[in-house]
């Protein structure tokens, strides 16, 4: 058994025993491991997926970030997470890095969801499903809404600019489908009869 062999195993045993119970991590295979972070199935969630070849861990492991659970993330935020995990593994030749790149991105993972290219192809989801909805005024009287500057086919369609911190707030308001949360315009029945009264008999 080669050398590289034996590190491998070592590291598994090692991967599954301190990931044991977490719900993140998936081993797919005895060289493939996942682990998912942020909110589950939510806009602010991705997915990396670390492959081990024939060299590692005397070379830098496979690190694909171009899972289908990650279809709504833009290129440049991919590629800026392949970057991080290749600077902190290049430090690391020679042993069992997986641990660290998995943990290496949780002390990063505020100021990545953060970046407004992290999530730019969900917003773009966003924004055409909430268009085709019905217009609905938020709790605050804050109304995004799209314009149509043409009248058929062809429509041109102009968006509004809005803020990191308006996009954040958007994002909170909907699930990774684009859809409101069940009940977001529902009436409290009680609440509304004790300030308008009852029906007079």
């Amino acid at each position: 058994m080669t050398e590289t062999k034996e590190l491998q195993i070592e590291e598994r045993e090692a991967l599954i025993s301190i990931y044991e119970g977490d719900s993140s991590f998936k081993q797919i295979n005895a060289e493939t491991y996942q682990y998912k972070y942020g909110e589950e199935e939510g806009i602010k969630s991705f997915l990396l997926e670390i492959c081990w070849h024939e060299t590692y861990p005397n070379d830098l492991p496979n690190i694909n970030m171009d899972t289908f659970y990650n279809r709504n993330i833009s290129r440049m935020a991919k590629d800026k997470v392949i970057t991080i995990l290749r600077e902190e593994g290049e430090q690391w030749l020679g042993c069992g890095m997986t641990y660290t790149l998995f943990e290496c991105l949780k002390d990063k993972l505020d100021e990545l969801l953060v970046d407004e290219n992290f999530n730019s192809g969900a917003e773009q989801q966003i924004i055409g499903t909430n268009q085709q909805s019905e217009d609905h005024s938020d709790d605050d009287g804050d109304d995004r809404k799209l314009t149509n500057t043409g009248s058929s086919g062809g429509a041109v369609q102009k968006k509004e600019q809005l803020t990191k911190a308006q996009k954040r707030k958007q994002w909170d308001r909907v699930d990774n489908k684009g859809n409101r949360p069940r009940g977001w315009d529902w009436v409290d029945i009680v609440k509304h009869l004790s300030q308008t009264g009852g029906k007079v008999e």
